[in-house]
């Protein structure tokens, strides 16, 4: 029981570990965008293969804990939602390097103007990520309770958003490609949000 106990800790520090590195990615990612650096964007894309990499390490250990110490009921279920959350954060780390992507084709049209809006949009979801990763680790129901209901305001975010790029590209055909771009990294982030949901719920 004791060895199961420590080998649950080692795996929670490890999925934090992880989870550290993506909210480091859509921190970078976003950032990227924002202000057209696109070396931000490039290390996003090279941090990608060391979230594989630590994905594949957490999985394995999940497996070995279930061979070996066969547990039931709470420390079961334990496991089981490490498995998901683990994809999850490996998705997003994927939707990371999609938003980098968008920073670097953005990055070629220093006029477009990046909505406002996306500032805060980033903040809450990033919030969700670290919220959700924390009410897990401290199995607080409250506090993914709390996590669950940033969602809203998140969608309402990407919905104000979507509105101000279509009115820009029809003011301005000019800056349809980059409004295009700037579109899909927004869609990018809501993703993001629903993924830290996932982890919430």
């Amino acid at each position: 029981m004791k060895h199961l106990q420590r080998d649950l800790e080692q795996l929670n520090k490890r999925l934090l570990g992880m989870s550290g590195l993506v909210e480091e990615m859509i921190d970078q990612a976003t950032r990227a965008l924002a202000e057209r650096r696109e070396e931000w964007a490039e290390q996003v894309v090279a941090s990608d293969a060391e979230v594989d990499q630590q994905e594949v390490q957490i999985e394995e250990e999940c497996l070995k804990i279930l061979a070996l110490h066969q547990p039931v009921a709470v420390d079961l279920r334990r496991i089981a939602t490490v498995l998901k959350a683990n994809a999850d954060l490996e998705r997003i780390a994927d939707l990371a390097v999609s938003i980098a992507e968008r920073a670097q084709a953005i990055a070629d049209s220093p006029s477009f103007p990046i909505p406002d809006q996306l500032d805060r949009m980033v903040a809450l979801a990033t919030q969700m990520v670290r919220g959700a990763m924390d009410a897990f680790v401290n199995l607080d129901a409250a506090a993914a309770r709390r996590i669950l209901r940033l969602d809203d305001t998140v969608d309402q975010l990407n919905r104000d958003i979507i509105a101000e790029l279509q009115l820009l590209m029809q003011q301005d055909p000019h800056l349809v490609a980059p409004a295009l771009h700037c579109f899909s990294a927004t869609r990018h982030i809501e993703r993001i949000a629903d993924h830290a949901t996932n982890i919430a719920e």
